[in-house]
Order: C-alpha cells, then sequence, then structure tokens
C-alpha cells in the first residue's frame, strides 16, 4: 500500500505584537535619523544645551567622570559586549548542540555592527567640541555605537534566556544588569561628552530594531 508523504506542519505566522514592534521601532528610527541628517534646529538646539550642561558637570567632578570613563572604556566597551555574545554562542553550539541559535545570535550582532558603521558612515555627524575635554572618541557620532551594541547584544541575551525559561532570580538579575548596562553606557557617552544626546537614542533605537528583526526570524526558523 502507497503511503502518502506526510507533510509537515506550516510555520505559524510570526506573532503581530512582534512585528508590530518592529515597525514602529522601525519608524521611530527612520524618523530620528531624518531629523538628524537633515540637522533639524529645535533637535539641535535640546543637544547642545543637554551636552553643555552635562559637561559642565563632567568637569566639576572628575571623580565621577573617571568612573565613567572606566566603565564606558572597559565593563560597557562594544567589544566587551562583542565578546559577551561570542562567548554564550559558543556555550550554546557545545553544549546545548543549538549551532544554529548559536549562528544566529552571532550574524545578528554582525549585522548590528555594519549597520552602526554605515550609518556613521552615510549620516557623518560630527562629535561635540569642547574647549577642556575630559574624553575623546573618533570617527562619526551617530548613532552611538556604544549605545547599540550594548542594547542589541542584551537586548538578544535577554530574549534568549526568556525562550529558555529562566528562572525568576536569574531573568530578574539579567533584566536588571541589562538594563543598567544599555541606560548606563548611554549616559557616560553623553556625560563624557563624546556623543549628542539624540545619538544615544538612536543608538538604542536601532539597536532595539535590530533585535526585534533578528527574534522574528529566529521565530520563522526555530517556531
Amino acid at each position: 500500500m502507497h503511503t502518502p508523504p506526510v507533510e509537515s506542519p506550516p510555520r505559524p505566522p510570526a506573532p503581530r505584537t512582534a512585528v508590530r514592534s518592529a515597525g514602529i521601532l522601525g519608524v521611530c528610527s527612520a524618523l530620528l535619523l531624518l531629523l538628524v541628517a537633515v540637522e533639524w534646529r529645535p533637535l539641535l538646539t535640546v543637544d547642545g544645551d543637554i551636552s553643555r550642561t552635562t559637561h559642565r558637570w563632567a568637569v566639576d567632578e572628575p571623580g565621577l567622570t573617571q568612573v565613567c570613563r572606566i566603565l564606558t572604556d572597559w565593563v560597557w566597551d562594544p567589544w566587551t559586549m562583542r565578546l559577551l555574545c561570542g562567548a554564550v554562542a559558543l556555550w550554546l553550539a557545545w553544549r546545548c548542540a543549538a549551532r544554529w541559535t548559536a549562528l544566529w545570535l552571532v550574524a545578528a550582532c554582525a549585522v548590528g555592527t555594519v549597520v552602526q558603521q554605515g550609518l556613521k558612515a552615510a549620516v557623518g555627524r560630527s562629535r561635540p567640541v569642547f574647549p577642556d575635554p575630559v574624553d575623546s572618541a573618533h570617527y562619526a557620532a551617530f548613532p552611538s555605537g556604544h549605545a547599540m551594541t550594548a542594547m542589541v547584544v542584551c537586548g538578544l541575551l535577554l530574549w534568549l534566556l526568556h525562550r529558555h525559561g529562566a528562572g525568576r532570580v536569574l531573568w530578574r538579575t539579567a533584566l536588571a544588569l541589562a538594563a543598567l548596562s544599555v541606560v548606563g553606557v548611554g549616559l557616560t557617552r553623553v556625560w563624557l561628552g563624546v556623543h549628542w544626546p539624540t545619538d544615544v537614542l538612536g543608538g538604542w533605537l536601532l539597536g532595539a530594531l535590530v533585535v526585534a528583526v533578528a527574534v522574528l526570524v529566529h521565530r520563522s526558523r526555530r517556531p
């Protein structure tokens, strides 16, 4: 008797909430990018006011400024975040035999880096300049690479923890550390005068967009 081939069940469509989130993040990112690119005066005024204020604080508080420099250059540096991502990918491939997920994680971080560097080159925004700088940075300003990398790595790792059913204590600890890292690195970049506030906001939005799209891709391949 001929047995008909068994068809694999169709993949479920991506949840509407995830698609909607990606769409909203995409619109917000594009709008901010447009305003920065055309140098919208009200936006530049707010950026300048905040940056001048935080710079005065940074000059007046050298101890706190040094702590911010250590955090942003070592603890929350993009390469530190990428190494963390790589370590988790190796663990997934070795201990969990989840090679596709490990490759997906590395690829998502790589895409975030390419998008970040490409937009920096395309927008070519200058960094803040002060007569008495407390720190320095190179290349274009928008978006903040520190802020975007932290958002991408922390967002992806949090999603993986949630997907694998992390316990309540582990989940809350990871969530607190991720929030501290993402918010903290953005604040240090503005405090040290190497980024405008909208550079950091752009990094956060674009990083969240990369995470949202990466999650949709993973769900489409591994529902």
